[in-house]
Formats: structure tokens, C-alpha cells, sequence
């Protein structure tokens, strides 16, 4: 396998993963950063539908390599070029005010629309001109956790790659197919004649969640819509859906932010598709 060299702040292969800060960068080169022990290591076992591995790179202080020796280990497994680095290499690079000591270099990873149309889904987060990258990527762990086939991100929402999409998806970002830069009017299109139901959440709704569940409605496939951070969805995309939600607040507060009311909605959908267990006899 070999010890790899400390690398120099100067080196060419710094210069290239610095760079990864900016979008346009990251476009030219469909290469993302991916910061931490918990998104490396995810990375490392990532492998795209060509079968080539996510992460071609890994920078590591002395110190982390130790501490993370498996993590190192499955870099070299993948194919990543791996590289000691110094924490001013890593503090040069990351997009973090204090770096985890292991820095990844990672292919892009999104899916094609109509791949996720032919996989048949039946719970998709549709992000619609979502904006802060943070909650984008909470979404998206979201969405993981409650089971969702895809995550679609509209053309006008934030770049999927962005290090704080990448930070908040907490590893979400390898597990499930994500679609970028779908109109949104296409996104419904597609969806629905997959036979998926389109609902827009929104706080501003005619349909209020506990009364879809209440009713049954919910046991199909469906994509939910969720729209900017500050003025939610317009309305030529909630006359797009087939229903417009809104999630009750039973108590005082004022609304809910996105991820939260994406949570409610996601997790209300996956208990109504999921068969009822019988009761014990």
C-alpha cells in the first residue's frame, strides 16, 4: 500500500481541491469537497452506477490517518490517491472554521430525472427554489431517514455540491438518488405520469395534513413540494400540484422552518404507505 508523502501547501493537487470552493469549479470539474470522518468514509464506499468509486482523493493531517486508519484503508481500497497533509493544508482547503482533520476529493453523484422516473418511486422530496444550502442538505437527510426512493432539486434551487449542503446531508448524500437541476413544471410533469400524487407544502394551505392522514389519502405514491426558506412557494407551482398541505400547528409558534415541516411531511407519508401490522392474536 505504502506511507504517502506530506504534501506541500504549494502542490498543484492543493491548488485543484481549493478551488472546489467555487461552483464553477465544481461544474467544470464534477468533483465536490466532502469534509469529516463520517462523509469521507461514506465516499470511500461509494461507487457510482459505472461502478467507479465516489472519492479520487484524500487529504489526512498525520494525525487523523492515525485516529481513522479504517477510513484510510478504504481510500487506498477505492483507488483514492491519498495524501498526509499539514493543518494548514487542510484549514487552506476546508470550508469549515475548525477541519476534522480528513478533507475528500468526490465525484459527482446525482442521478438523471428519468432514471429516478423509471425506478417507479413512491416518496420524493421535490425542493423547489430552495436557496440555503444548509437546509438542502437537511432535506436531504431527511428524506434518508425517512425512506424516500429520490430527492429532486429544481434548477432554480442551491448547487447540491455546495460544502454545507454536503456537511447538513450528513452522509445522507450518498444513499439515495438525487436528480439537479429539474424544472420544477417538469419534475411534476414526469412524476405524474409516473402515477406519483403531487403535494406543495405550504403553511398557506386549503389542506391540513392530520386531515389527509384522518382520510386515507396518503397511501400512495406522492412527492412532496417544498418551496424557498422566506416566501414559500408561488403560486404557479402550488396550482402545479394536486393538493396544497399545510401542516397544522396545534401550539403558538408562528410556522415551522423547512426541514422541520419537510420531516412532518415525509414521516407522515412513509407511516400511511406502510402496511398496518395486524394486532397480536
Amino acid at each position: 500500500m505504502g506511507t504517502p508523502e506530506l504534501i506541500s501547501p504549494r502542490s498543484s493537487r492543493v491548488a485543484a481541491a481549493r478551488r472546489l470552493a467555487r461552483r464553477t469549479f465544481r461544474g467544470k470539474e464534477r468533483r465536490f469537497i466532502a469534509e469529516g470522518p463520517q462523509a469521507v468514509r461514506e465516499a470511500a464506499a461509494h461507487r457510482g452506477g459505472d461502478g467507479e468509486s465516489t472519492l479520487i482523493e484524500l487529504f489526512a493531517t498525520p494525525e487523523a490517518a492515525d485516529r481513522y486508519t479504517d477510513i484510510v484503508e478504504a481510500a487506498h481500497r477505492a483507488g483514492a490517491r491519498v495524501h498526509l497533509a499539514g493543518d494548514d493544508v487542510l484549514a487552506d482547503v476546508s470550508q469549515t472554521v475548525t477541519p476534522q482533520g480528513l478533507i475528500g476529493v468526490c465525484r459527482f453523484l446525482d442521478t438523471p430525472f428519468q432514471e429516478i422516473l423509471a425506478a417507479q418511486p413512491t416518496l420524493v422530496a421535490v425542493l423547489a427554489n430552495v436557496r440555503d444550502p444548509g437546509n438542502a442538505g437537511t432535506v436531504l437527510r431527511c428524506a434518508d431517514a425517512a425512506g424516500a426512493d429520490a430527492v429532486i432539486l429544481t434548477d432554480a434551487s442551491v448547487d447540491l455540491y455546495n460544502p454545507k449542503s454536503v456537511r447538513a446531508s450528513a452522509g445522507s448524500l450518498y444513499h439515495l438518488p438525487v436528480a439537479v437541476g429539474v424544472p420544477v413544471e417538469q419534475a411534476v410533469r414526469g412524476l405524474r405520469n409516473a402515477g406519483v400524487r403531487i403535494l406543495a407544502a405550504d403553511g398557506a394551505g386549503t389542506d391540513d395534513l392530520d386531515g389527509e392522514l384522518d382520510e386515507g389519502t396518503m397511501g400512495g405514491p406522492t412527492a412532496w413540494v417544498f418551496g424557498n426558506e422566506a416566501w414559500g412557494l408561488p403560486e404557479e407551482t402550488r396550482a402545479l400540484a394536486d393538493a396544497v398541505v399545510r401542516v397544522p400547528i396545534h401550539g403558538k409558534a408562528e410556522s415551522l422552518n423547512l426541514a422541520t415541516a419537510a420531516a412532518v411531511c415525509l414521516y407522515a407519508s412513509a407511516r400511511a404507505q406502510r402496511p398496518r401490522r395486524a394486532p397480536d392474536a
